[in-house]
């Protein structure tokens, strides 16, 4: 899935929130940015065109009803989406030093990493006996 900067500047705002949220909040939430609410409706409907978000409910916004948005997807998944449709996926040792050279990790977020792939590893030998 491909998302324009702006899709992805309206995404950053949904993960930051953690929460369902209307054109208006996304509008308010979004700082320096002074998107028009008819550009914020042509970029909310390409995202659930896309998949990249969903309605999630309706909210009153004043003497209206108007439909909330989330994430369809998290932070993570989506960059792992991205990489997943480039013609050559590193492997994931390849990514996992890029990573770790890249953002110098705390020993808390290594020990955190080291558990996944502990319990994913233990469930790949699982399915194979």
């Amino acid at each position: 899935m491909y998302l324009t900067r702006n899709e992805l500047e309206i995404m950053d705002v949904l993960w930051r929130e953690g929460r369902a949220l209307s054109r208006g909040e996304i509008l308010s939430l979004s700082g320096d940015k002074n998107w028009m609410d008819s550009s914020v409706h042509i970029l909310l409907n390409s995202m659930l065109k896309k998949g990249a978000i969903r309605e999630a409910g309706f909210m009153k916004c004043g003497k209206t009803c108007g439909r909330v948005y989330e994430a369809a997807l998290s932070c993570a998944q989506y960059h792992v989406s991205t990489l997943a449709s480039t013609a050559a996926v590193p492997s994931l040792p390849e990514l996992l030093l890029a990573y770790v050279e890249q953002e110098h990790p705390t020993l808390a977020a290594l020990s955190a990493a080291e558990k996944v792939l502990k319990t994913e590893k233990a469930k790949l030998k699982q399915t194979r006996q």
